[in-house]
């Protein structure tokens, strides 16, 4: 929004904005759209890595392809990268020009006028805008007030993310998914500020409200202890103070408008993501760079133009978000919830046949690759 020369505030209740959470991973488009907005994505931003779905004695069910069309024309090679998300966070807000992003400012609700928009605070304080942008989280106040209740429902896991440094003896080039009868851990290299490290994390079933446990690190290790090598080893080189979070995974039913009036909302405002789709910051930055082109240089005051270019920006992410959201939500159903005699024939099927191969080459893939190569503009061949 800034590049197509509007005038932007971000208004953070935070007394400054922070990070939360470990390794993320992002893909090829995403790291085309950061570069795009001036990002240095070059060797040192992140690690790029081969993603594997293995069972718990590290027989591998399936590989992630690449797409060398796609490397080819946003002359990035391979597909996910891992990265520290203070890091990639800090590289982005080093971009955003003073005086843009208003600290302490809790949202409290909107009111839309004929030619405007007023955005209240919480303790007081207002001010008017052509537009505004939800972008405040799962439990998004300004989308709650232009969709009503979110009707957010815990869809029965736990997630423990966590990240360390360098691990000898891992491969740097490969990441792994491992699924045991009713859980997951994996893996991911990637880089922090620039140095060598993992992210890894476990999915867990749960219910909503389950205390955590006393012990965590001894939890931790537990979950751990039946997969294959190198999993068992991340915890001797992880901090439990510093370097692991927990998250109760909250969804909610898929929306089919993100905009009303004078207000768009994106990323978890209006699509909450399960960990299976390892794509949840990769997705708030899509919506965000899809806004901006829809509005182009649009005149704001015009509400005519406005609901043009957010019924164009629907168009572009409404249908291929949901469906990635809802695959994510299915992969978990089926790795952690499906009962005892089904889940021993998934994994017979899953170690012994091609089916998981063509689930995720069919439902994860297919219509990534497919936006990315509508992405003209960052075509560099």
């Amino acid at each position: 929004m800034i590049q197509n020369g509007y005038d932007v505030r971000v208004f953070e209740k935070r007394p400054e904005p922070v990070p939360l959470g470990g390794g993320v991973l992002l893909s090829v488009p995403v790291l085309a759209i950061l570069r795009r907005y001036g990002v240095d994505v070059g060797e040192r931003f992140g690690s790029q890595t081969r993603v594997e779905f293995r069972n718990a004695k590290g027989k591998v069910r399936a590989r992630l392809p690449f797409n060398p069309l796609i490397e080819k024309t946003l002359g990035i090679p391979g597909w996910h990268y891992g990265v520290l998300r203070s890091s990639a966070f800090s590289k982005m807000l080093a971009l955003v020009p003073d005086g843009v992003i208003h600290p302490d400012s809790t949202f409290h609700s909107y009111e839309e006028r004929a030619d405007s928009i007023v955005l209240r605070f919480a303790g007081g304080g207002e001010t008017e805008a052509d537009i505004v942008v939800g972008a405040d989280g799962i439990r998004s106040g300004v989308s709650r007030q232009a969709f009503g209740d979110h009707g957010l429902f815990h869809v029965g896991l736990r997630l423990w993310l966590a990240w360390c440094g360098h691990v000898e003896g891992v491969s740097r080039d490969t990441g792994a998914i491992a699924h045991s009868r009713r859980m997951q851990a994996s893996y991911f290299p990637m880089l922090h500020d620039g140095e060598p490290g993992f992210e890894w994390w476990i999915v867990e079933p749960s219910r909503a409200h389950d205390p955590a446990p006393a012990d965590v690190e001894g939890h931790v290790r537990a979950l751990l202890a039946p997969f294959a090598d190198p999993l068992p080893r991340f915890p001797d080189h992880t901090n439990f103070e510093t370097q692991i979070f927990r998250w109760d995974i909250y969804n909610r039913a898929s929306l089919q408008r993100w905009t009303a009036g004078r207000v768009a909302c994106i990323g978890d405002a209006v699509h909450p993501v399960s960990p299976y789709a390892a794509y949840g910051m990769g997705m708030a930055i899509e919506d965000g760079y899809f806004l901006a082109r829809a509005l182009g240089g649009a005149d704001l005051n015009d509400p005519t133009t406005v609901q043009s270019a957010f019924e164009r920006f629907e168009s572009e992410r409404v249908s291929y978000v949901n469906h990635h959201v809802e695959f994510a939500r299915t992969l978990g159903r089926r790795f952690h919830h499906a009962p005892p005699p089904v889940a021993l024939v998934r994994d017979f099927v899953f170690d012994n046949t091609k089916a998981l191969q063509a689930l995720l080459t069919k439902g994860y893939l297919a219509d990534q690759e497919q936006m990315s190569l509508q992405l003209h503009e960052l075509a560099v061949a």
